[in-house]
């Protein structure tokens, strides 16, 4: 006889997001349950009842579920499991390369950074907009955000087949914009800059006045392993062979974030338009106006004139522009960013650049209100 969980305990979580992502990776575990020991407890206790087991191979180890858990989970919510659980799929039908298990992995990093962000990523909590009889009105601009995976969006078949080979986690759909995430673990990730202009296009046409009014504006977010993943980024020039990833022009915003709290909470702002609306005021209240003769793009300028520019939301377009800007015209700038941030910048930006940090912990208790 199979045990039903309850819905929102622990043990049904890691059963569930184990389907999502096909192998959850054990280094995540402690993301997902704060006590390593309860965690492991859990664990044991779920083996116990062949419910999952561990896979470890080419020293990547994960937990993967067994027949048994994937007909309990079908039985108690076909809707939510049935695209992950069944037929032919890379989440059902795992295969054995190290590429494709760490394509599941980054899967689940990017799920525990939605989930802690309170962002809706799960099938039956969201309209089903990537199909061909979508409903006018389906979904609202109130309703989101809402995340839905690469797998989702392919659904729609042939409309998506220029897009299949993007690096794309999948969609998040904010109400000021929709960004395409990635994961790139801890390295750059492979990049086509063609494929990524493509989803771009897509995503512009298949989104506009659905729900957004006309064409939605496109961003990307990528989320990596830690900031120092973040200087990679920064610093890549695309490969031998041009065919990593670097900044360009596939997408006129490139955000990031490390898939850890700070990279949870800088998300949590992402896709909240009026809270950074409110931030960029108040940090924008100890400075002076824009000047239209300083020919570099800034927000505001310092007590002596020095152009300062909001850097929190991590865009490195914005911030390679203004750092070259500073060197080329020989100025000295004002950078306003989170003290985690701090670190990877001061290794990159060559510039003479003064740091006005936010304090995270400070910004999560009387901004976000949380403990």
């Amino acid at each position: 006889m199979l045990i039903l969980y309850q819905p929102g305990s622990l043990k049904y979580l890691l059963l569930e997001m184990t389907a999502l992502c096909g192998e959850f990776p054990s280094e995540q575990l402690n993301r997902l349950i704060e006590s390593r020991s309860y965690g492991e407890k859990l664990i044991t206790e779920l083996k116990a009842e062949k419910l999952i087991r561990t896979h470890y191979r080419d020293h990547l180890r994960g937990y993967r579920l067994t027949g048994r858990a994937k007909q309990l989970l079908l039985s108690q919510n076909p809707s939510r499991f049935q695209l992950f659980l069944t037929g032919n799929t890379e989440t059902n039908q795992i295969r054995s390369e190290v590429s494709r298990r760490i394509r599941l992995h980054q899967k689940a990093e990017t799920y525990l950074t939605l989930l802690h962000a309170g962002i809706p990523f799960l099938p039956d909590q969201k309209p089903d907009i990537f199909n061909a009889g979508r409903k006018t009105g389906s979904i609202n601009l109130r309703s989101l955000p809402l995340f839905y995976s690469s797998r989702e969006v392919k659904q729609l078949g042939l409309e998506t087949t220029k897009i299949k080979n993007s690096r794309s986690m999948g969609v998040l759909l904010a109400p000021h914009c929709t960004y395409a995430l990635y994961n790139t673990g801890d390295h750059v990730l492979k990049w086509e800059y063609k494929t990524e202009v493509r989803l771009n296009a897509f995503l512009q046409h298949y989104l506009q006045d659905f729900p957004y009014t006309g064409h939605p504006k496109i961003r990307a977010i990528l989320t990596g392993k830690d900031m120092d993943t973040a200087y990679q980024l920064l610093t890549s020039t695309g490969g031998y062979r041009r065919s990593l990833f670097m900044i360009d022009t596939s997408f006129e915003h490139f955000h990031y974030l490390p898939n850890t709290p700070e990279g949870e909470t800088l998300l949590k702002l992402l896709v909240r338009p009026r809270l950074m609306k409110q931030l960029d005021q108040l940090l924008l209240s100890d400075l002076g106006p824009r000047q239209p003769d300083l020919p570099i793009e800034h927000d505001g300028v310092d007590a002596s004139g020095n152009p300062a520019v909001l850097a929190y939301s991590f865009d490195m377009q914005q911030i390679n522009r203004f750092n070259t800007g500073l060197n080329v015209y020989g100025k000295k700038g004002v950078l306003i960013c989170f003290d985690f941030q701090i670190p990877c910048l001061k290794r990159y930006l060559t510039s003479d650049i003064r740091f006005s940090s936010i304090d995270l912990v400070k910004f999560r208790k009387g901004v976000l209100h949380e403990p």
